[in-house]
Formats: structure tokens, C-alpha cells, sequence
């Protein structure tokens, strides 16, 4: 499986620049996960490895060969799209041996791909069906089908699952998955959805604005995100954002909350960088990261004392809301334990220490 390289990669269009100065590298038989929100340039670095738009200025290399400039045909990757992009009027069969007709391969060896494509995907008994036959997740295994056959190294998914509805993303998340395990091959994978970037990936990389704001394994990026950014858009519900100031009292460093009394101990973080006294932070605690309502226990970095405002219930999960300052605080806790809590009544929660975050109000970045 070869490695993929971007570099120095610059997209404009006239005076609109996509992508500006992009670096990235994508190991062998990695699961790339490209995320970001709409506009970020994630489907724009997709197609230009694909060759369906051209480089404004840098290079792309495919296993060390560079492929720039060559038709996407030449470059060895296969391409699954959003809208499956089937023949209405071919077979499942005819559909996937659509996806050989360049290579002009013997007979036997088209069929031999086209049996083992349908069997790894579960749809031998689709074979002779037309899309019209078909539920929208056995079209897009027929997509990926078409993908597979080609036998090549790199595999490019662009939003694949988005037409689908819950139950079959779930389901099709786990046969991606399954078959990146199978097959070794390199894959990059674009999404805006978190859950499929979280799940599947070996390697995510978060853009925004055509930058690439980290790149990391799921868990890097989860357990440190390297900005307000990344920090807000990974996780659900969101990370909880608090103003504060950094402060030393009793030797100890800590922060005070703009809108909240007491001292919030970062005594045991780890900062990248030397805290000063009155820099301007924004703490970030994620929901799951709290004890539960009125049973705030020692260990805490900091307890909160706030009436809860509303709750959600997920079947097994809940999130309870309470009110600071004009804002709410997501806390993730058991359904029974928002049960007992009534809207409107105080309850004490605390944060756990050493998961706060904490990030320079100004620029953002991870401290």
C-alpha cells in the first residue's frame, strides 16, 4: 500500500484561496479521516488527489511517484461518491464489471473479482437487481463494490454515508471498517461527521478555513485537542468553554471564573508553556468529565453550585443542563440521576482534576 504526500499543495481560484500551503502525510494502510465543517477544503484536498480538479501550486505523490499531473485514471485509486453514482439501467453486475472496462482484463479474471467484491460485501444474492431494487444500503455497498474491483492501493470516500439514515450508518461505518481490516489498503475518508471520524479512523486530520488545525490518532485529538477549535467541534455534546484568568494563590496555580465564584485548581495540568499570573483562558471541560448531580465528591478540581436548568435523556445516556452566568453547562450523567434532580433546584457537581483544558483566550492555541 503506498504512501500519500502532499506538499507545499496551494488551491485558489482567482483571488479566492481553498487551500493554502497544505503538508500532510498519509502512512500505508492508514484510515485518513479528513473533517471539518462545510467550506473547511476537506472534499477540495479529496478531488485533487483524485485528479478531478488541478493543483494551483505544489505536488502530490503516490508512493513516491508523483502524480500531479497525471488523468485520475493513471493514479492506481479507486473513488466512492456521496451519490453512489450507479447506472440505473445495469445490473448490480453490469455495474461493478463497469468499474473494470478501462483495464480490459480477460473474462475470467472480471468475473473473479466480481464474485469476490460481492461476497466480501455481502451481496451475491443482488447480483442480477437494479438500483431501483435495491435499499439505499445495499446501493452503497454496490458503490464500494465497484471501488473494490479495481485492485488498487488507495481508496477515496467522500461523504459516503450522508444519505443514509442512522441505523444504516451504523451499520455501514462498521462494514467500512471491517473491510479497511481486511484488505490493508490505504484509505481517506471525508466526512463532517465526527462519530464516523472517531470510530473508524486510524489517523484524523481536522480542517478549517483550508488549514489543517491537527493531525493525530482519534484519541490524540480527543485527549488534546490543539485548539478552541478542534477542542469545540470534537466530542458530543461539546466541550463546556469558561472564561477565566490564571492566577497564583497559596502557591498553587489556578484560575478564576469570569462568571463563577471560587478557584478552579490547575495545579496538576500540564502546561505547555510557563502560566503568568492575569493571562486571559478559556477552560475547557468536556460534559462526561463531571461527577454527578449533588454528589460532588474530593479530588475535584473545582465544584459548581447551579440550578439545573433542563435535561435531555438518550435511552441509556442523559445530559443535564444547569445555568452559569447567563449560559448553560452541559453535564453527561445517568438517566436516574437526572431523574432526581427537579429544574430550577441547586445541585453541587464537580470537575475532575487533570481533565482540564485550558486555552489562551487570544489565540486560541492549547496551553
Amino acid at each position: 500500500m503506498p504512501e500519500i504526500r502532499f506538499e507545499h499543495i496551494v488551491k485558489d481560484y482567482g483571488a479566492l484561496t481553498v487551500l493554502d500551503d497544505l503538508n500532510l502525510s498519509v502512512d500505508d494502510g492508514a484510515f485518513l479521516v479528513l473533517l471539518g465543517p462545510s467550506g473547511c477544503g476537506k472534499t477540495t484536498l479529496l478531488n485533487l488527489l483524485a485528479g478531478l480538479i488541478e493543483v494551483s501550486d505544489g505536488r502530490i505523490t503516490i508512493g513516491g511517484r508523483d502524480v500531479t499531473e497525471l488523468d485520475p485514471k493513471d493514479r492506481g485509486l479507486a473513488m466512492v461518491f456521496q451519490s453512489y453514482a450507479l447506472y440505473p439501467t445495469k445490473t448490480v453486475r453490469g455495474n461493478l464489471k463497469f468499474g473494470l472496462a478501462a483495464a480490459k482484463l480477460p473474462k475470467e479474471e472480471v468475473d473473479k473479482r466480481i464474485a469476490w467484491a460481492a461476497k466480501l460485501l455481502q451481496i451475491e444474492p443482488l447480483l442480477d437487481r437494479k438500483p431501483a431494487q435495491l435499499s439505499g444500503g445495499q446501493r452503497q455497498r454496490v458503490a464500494i463494490g465497484r471501488a473494490l474491483v479495481k485492485n488498487v492501493g488507495v481508496f477515496l470516500f467522500d461523504e459516503p454515508l450522508s444519505n443514509l439514515d442512522a441505523k444504516l450508518r451504523t451499520e455501514m461505518r462498521l462494514e467500512i471498517k471491517k473491510l479497511h481490516d481486511e484488505l490493508k489498503s490505504t484509505i481517506v475518508y471525508v466526512t463532517h461527521d465526527q462519530i464516523e471520524a472517531m470510530t473508524m479512523a486510524t489517523e484524523i486530520a481536522v480542517m478549517n478555513g483550508g488549514v489543517i488545525q491537527q493531525f493525530g490518532t482519534p484519541d490524540e485529538i480527543y485527549e488534546r485537542p490543539a485548539n478552541l477549535f478542534v477542542a469545540g467541534f470534537i466530542g458530543a455534546p461539546s466541550m463546556n468553554m469558561l472564561e477565566a484568568t490564571l492566577t497564583f494563590e497559596n502557591g498553587r496555580v489556578g484560575a478564576r471564573l469570569a462568571d463563577a465564584e471560587g478557584f478552579f485548581d490547575l495545579s496538576d495540568h500540564g502546561f505547555a508553556e510557563p502560566p503568568s499570573d492575569g493571562r486571559k483562558v478559556v477552560l475547557g471541560l468536556r460534559p462526561e468529565h463531571f461527577g454527578p448531580p449533588g454528589a460532588a465528591s474530593t479530588g475535584q478540581a473545582f465544584t459548581f453550585s447551579l440550578p439545573l436548568q433542563y435535561g435531555e435523556r438518550t435511552g441509556s445516556d442523559s445530559t443535564a443542563y444547569f445555568s452559569i452566568g447567563g449560559r448553560l453547562l452541559a453535564v453527561r450523567c445517568d438517566p436516574s440521576e437526572l431523574a432526581a434532580v427537579r429544574t430550577g433546584e441547586i445541585s453541587e457537581i464537580g470537575f475532575l482534576k487533570g481533565k482540564v483544558h485550558v486555552f489562551d483566550a487570544h489565540t486560541g492555541r492549547r496551553l
